[in-house]
């Protein structure tokens, strides 16, 4: 089952339509592997690399990967759990500035995402289809846990396909 058009904003049509799968599950190990493997390939010599004054560097774009993941598993198990409550909105260039990097490689920010996206997908599993489509809302409307999952594959998606255009 994907998500159609009234389950999500607007805002999340061009992250849904990356992914090609037609389950959820299918689309969150797909994406999992391909994820994993493209930041696996990165250049070490690419990592601290920024395309312009004032863009994150490579390593902060995995960061920001791995802190959405965090953020939308969060918003689908209270989804999920029918708390429809609008949870706070997060500011992705405020958390980006903020996170130590320092003390951070590339291999503790794979590891960091597939234990999210591999407890993401644990959580997706035991969900019944009555569960998949309940909505809560967010700041640019309401949204089904299930395009949630969409979205956390679409925007890791879009996000390697940016590194790939501009970094790599």
């Amino acid at each position: 089952m994907r998500p159609n058009k009234k389950d999500y904003p607007e805002y999340f049509e061009k992250y849904v339509n990356l992914i090609e799968e037609g389950d959820v599950i299918s689309a969150l190990k797909t994406n999992h592997q391909s994820v994993l493997d493209f930041i696996e390939e990165i250049p070490r010599l690419k990592q601290t690399y920024f395309y312009d004054e004032g863009k994150w560097t490579v390593k902060q774009v995995i960061n920001h990967i791995v802190d959405t993941e965090r953020i939308l598993g969060y918003r689908a198990l209270r989804f999920a759990r029918g708390d429809n409550q609008q949870p706070l909105s997060f500011d992705e260039n405020l958390y980006a500035k903020n996170a130590n990097l320092s003390n951070t490689n590339m291999q503790m920010l794979v590891d960091e995402f597939d234990s999210i996206r591999l407890s993401n997908i644990l959580l997706f599993k035991q969900l019944s289809e009555k569960e998949l489509v309940l909505k809560g809302k967010i700041g640019s409307g309401d949204v089904s846990v299930l395009a949630l999952g969409y979205f956390m594959c679409g925007h890791a998606q879009h996000h390697v396909n940016i590194i790939k255009e501009r970094y790599l």
